[in-house]
């Protein structure tokens, strides 16, 4: 670990994930200015190898990761106040293969995974510490999807509690299906099921803030479906589908990320081979989507990306080595990069610190 420097007030942190080696850096906190969008690297611990998604515990003092390995773990990290370290709490298996996605339920009661190659999902119980104490769910989906090359089974690649705590919504690539689970106790039991037009490829879902519509961004046929959500019945109707990609564009291409503003007036969708993050506007009456512009992310293969407080976007280019910084115009949610950038190995996920 790094001694590091103390957040100043003009900048805002967050967390980046990584495929790195477990004997390498793999969790970096960055602060990033809010003026400028310049960024630099505050702490970074190594002994996990390829954590590759983090989701931070509703309290702002514990960090989850997962190890993106073909024996997946959970990691748990407390965050240490007066330095920003992080402190190895826990590690857990996943029971499952390249767990790819982690989050956490707002009551803070509750750390879901989803694991991608093997297909399946889990539910971990924390304890008054934010410490997983047992696995009080896991689900392995079957069947296959309409592609042979990459649906050729079940593929787990996200999982999202609902806001009110009640559901659990995975998007399973291979399945081209939402699965909505309900969430009792911990317990998931199957609920209402979702199926996208075959070759979608679901990956990531966001609620919009009023919780009426969602969307999801479908990897391989490099689409947005935008859904209705009727929240006290946890189910989703699909109103539409739109392309994440300029209509120049037509090389090999695949969705990656999914981000609304806190307003809820914009959305955003990075392509992966265009290397691009495309703007929609939202119809905050119907849910409809607006396709406004694709901006180059600078560097190559934007897996992941986060909007921060300020009216920051920062985007992690997996292989090009590097995080870029955009500013965000609060008026039509178009992107201008700061021209600032940071170094750092395979970066592939970007999660905020917590506020104040």
């Amino acid at each position: 670990m790094m001694n590091p420097q103390a957040k100043k007030s003009d900048e805002v942190c967050f967390y980046t994930g990584t495929y790195s080696a477990a004997a390498d850096p793999g969790i970096y906190l960055v602060a990033v200015n809010k003026d400028s969008g310049e960024m630099r690297i505050v702490n970074q611990a190594s002994g996990i190898e390829r954590p590759s998604f983090l989701a931070l515990h509703p309290n702002g003092e514990v960090l989850y990761a997962v190890s993106e390995t073909g024996e997946g773990e959970l990691f748990t990290y407390k965050i240490d106040p007066s330095t920003s370290e992080l402190q190895l709490l826990d590690r857990k298996p996943t029971e499952g293969a390249d767990p790819c996605y982690v989050s956490v339920d707002q009551s803070g009661s509750y750390v879901l995974v989803a694991n991608y190659s093997s297909g399946s999902v889990n539910v971990y119980k924390l304890d008054e510490s934010s410490i997983p104490v047992e696995m009080s769910a896991k689900i392995e989906h079957v069947g296959k999807g309409f592609r042979e090359d990459r649906q050729e089974g079940p593929h787990a690649h996200s999982i999202v509690p609902d806001p009110a705590g009640e559901y659990a919504i995975v998007c399973d690539l291979g399945l081209d299906q939402i699965i909505v689970y309900r969430m009792q106790e911990g317990k998931l039991s199957t609920h209402y099921e979702l199926k996208l037009p075959a070759g979608s490829g679901p990956r990531h879902l966001v609620i919009h803030p009023n919780e009426k519509f969602a969307y999801v961004v479908n990897e391989l046929n490099n689409t947005v479906t935008a859904l209705t959500f009727n929240k006290n019945r946890g189910e989703f109707q699909i109103t539409h589908h739109i392309s994440t990609r300029d209509e120049t564009e037509q090389s090999e291409n695949t969705g990656a990320d999914i981000r609304i503003s806190s307003c809820g007036r914009f959305l955003y969708v990075s392509n992966r081979g265009d290397d691009s993050i495309a703007l929609f506007h939202i119809n905050e009456e119907s849910g409809e989507l607006t396709a406004v512009e694709c901006t180059g992310t600078e560097g190559k293969t934007p897996r992941n990306f986060n909007l921060l407080e300020g009216g920051l976007l920062i985007a992690a280019n997996q292989d090009s080595d590097n995080l870029i910084s955009f500013k965000i115009d609060s008026e039509n949610g178009r992107l201008t990069p700061t021209g600032y950038e940071l170094e750092i190995p395979a970066p592939v996920c970007i999660e905020p610190c917590k506020k104040g």
